[in-house]
C-alpha cells in the first residue's frame, strides 16, 4: 500500500511509518518543518513539506493522489495556543479529508483522544478545552463524509516499549495509559481493516493481542 501522513513527524507517526515500511508499504509523511526529513528518512518514510495551517486543498489532493490510505496523526502539541488546537487538531483533519475526497482515496484514518465527544473534565484550562472542542468537531467533520473513515481514540499517551496487548473497544472505556508504540502497531492493523470503516475506537492498555482486537471487532 501507499499511504499518506499528515504529522509525519510525530512520535506516533514515526513509530508507524517504521512498522509499515518494515512491512514494504510506501509512506509518505507531511511535514512543517524541513529539518524533520532526515528523521522520517530514517524510518524508511518519504517527507514532503506541506504546512497543513497554509496548504489548499489542491496542493494537499496532489499529493494523496494514488494513495491507499491516508492517517491524520497531526497535532498542534504541548505549548501550543488554544487557537493553534483548531488550526491544526480541527481543521488539519477536515483539510486532509477534503484532499481525500478531491483524489478518490476511500481510506482515512483519524487519531483523535479519549475525551472527545464529552465536555472538558472541571478544572482544565482554556487550552485543554480547546483541544478537547477541536478533536470533537473534527470528529464529527470525518463522520458526515462518505469516506470509509475509522476513528482512533488514544487514552492517555507514554513512551514505553510496546506490549502487543491492548484493550480496544467502542466508547466508553474506562480512561488507562497506552504506549505510543501500541498505537502505531494498531494503526497498522487497522489500514487493511475493513470491517473496521464507520468505528470510532477507543485504545488503553490490557490484555488482548493486537491483531485479535482488531479482528474482534463487530462480532
Amino acid at each position: 500500500m501507499r499511504i499518506v501522513m499528515a504529522g509525519g513527524h510525530g512520535k506516533i507517526a514515526l513509530l508507524l511509518a517504521e512498522l509499515l515500511t518494515g512491512r514494504g508499504h510506501s509512506v509518505v509523511a507531511l511535514i512543517r518543518n524541513p529539518g524533520h526529513a532526515p528523521e522520517v528518512y530514517a524510518v524508511g518514510a518519504e517527507p514532503v513539506v506541506i504546512d497543513l495551517e497554509r496548504a489548499e486543498v489542491a496542493d494537499l489532493a496532489a499529493t494523496v493522489q494514488g494513495s491507499d490510505a491516508v492517517v491524520f496523526a497531526a497535532g498542534a502539541g504541548p505549548g501550543s495556543t488554544a487557537a493553534r488546537k483548531y488550526t491544526v487538531d480541527r481543521d488539519g483533519s477536515v483539510l486532509l479529508a477534503d484532499a481525500a475526497e478531491a483524489s478518490g482515496v476511500r481510506r482515512f484514518l483519524q487519531i483523535s483522544t479519549m475525551g472527545a465527544g464529552l465536555p472538558p473534565a472541571p478544572g482544565r484550562d482554556e487550552v485543554w478545552a480547546a483541544y478537547i472542542d477541536a478533536k470533537t468537531q473534527a470528529e464529527d467533520d470525518l463522520r458526515a463524509r462518505d469516506l470509509d473513515w475509522t476513528i482512533l481514540r488514544p487514552g492517555v499517551l507514554t513512551d514505553h516499549g510496546p506490549t502487543g496487548q491492548v484493550t480496544l473497544a467502542s466508547p466508553r472505556l474506562a480512561r488507562g495509559d497506552i504506549a505510543r508504540a501500541d498505537v502505531a502497531a494498531v494503526l497498522a492493523e487497522l489500514l487493511s481493516a475493513g470491517h473496521t470503516a464507520g468505528m470510532t475506537l477507543e485504545l488503553v492498555g490490557g490484555d488482548t493481542a493486537i491483531a485479535d482486537a482488531v479482528a474482534g471487532l463487530g462480532r
